[in-house]
């Protein structure tokens, strides 16, 4: 069921924030791919995340990868407290920097006019970068969060947009998460305290070519 308070997708307001577009994440082969595999065909993701990219630039809508930390020798060394994420990609060395997982998925690249933030070192892809600072100068007050983890990356970066005053639109199936369980409290019980609007993919497309905005 679609959730909305308003839907607002001003093409000059409007900004898609694709979280963690990794072949680690995303590609047979990839690190995390076989403990997300499962969702992420149920929901239908890597469809679903091509179809929203593909109508946010048709509308005219501006596209932010917002990246994780890729992985290089030394990093978490001599932290007081990395978290729990930060010490299994210390572990496995996800993302690594160089390799092949830790480029972005090769339906996923940048493309003119696209912005693409520093690297966040934690879940929220607005601590400690640029992401808010180059919003604002895009003029945007509208983001629509896709990507990747719903309960850990995505909810961070979405809860802390609201906090900056950003309209957030979560797209339930065009993220996913390592179990069924990790997706309901992402989207039933937590998306409604934050997210202005929790809609699907195809919801969304039809938004958009329709030119509700």
């Amino acid at each position: 069921m679609t959730r909305t308070m308003t839907q607002i997708y001003d093409p000059g307001r409007t900004a898609v924030l694709l979280v963690d577009p990794y072949n680690d994440f995303l590609s047979e082969g990839g690190k995390l791919w076989p403990r997300l595999e499962g969702v992420a065909t149920e929901v239908g993701l890597l469809d679903n995340l091509r179809a929203v990219v593909t109508a946010g630039r048709r509308a005219g809508l501006r596209v932010v990868f917002v990246p994780h930390r890729r992985w290089q020798e030394g990093d978490y060394e001599g932290w007081d407290h990395p978290n729990p994420t930060q010490r299994a990609i210390q572990e496995r060395h996800t993302f690594a920097l160089g390799t092949w997982g830790g480029e972005f998925h090769p339906d996923f690249q940048p493309a003119a006019g696209d912005v693409v933030a520093r690297e966040h070192w934690a879940q929220s892809g607005f601590a400690g970068t640029d992401l808010d600072h180059q919003l604002r100068q895009h003029g945007i007050g509208h983001v629509i969060v896709i990507g990747l983890l719903a309960n850990t990356c995505i909810e961070s970066t979405g809860r802390y947009a609201m906090e900056l005053g950003y309209h957030v639109t979560l797209v339930r199936d065009a993220t996913a998460a390592f179990t069924p369980e990790m997706m309901h409290a992402a989207h039933e019980l937590n998306g409604p305290t934050y997210a202005h609007t929790i809609t699907t993919t195809a919801e969304l497309r039809r938004t958009l070519e329709n030119g509700e905005q």
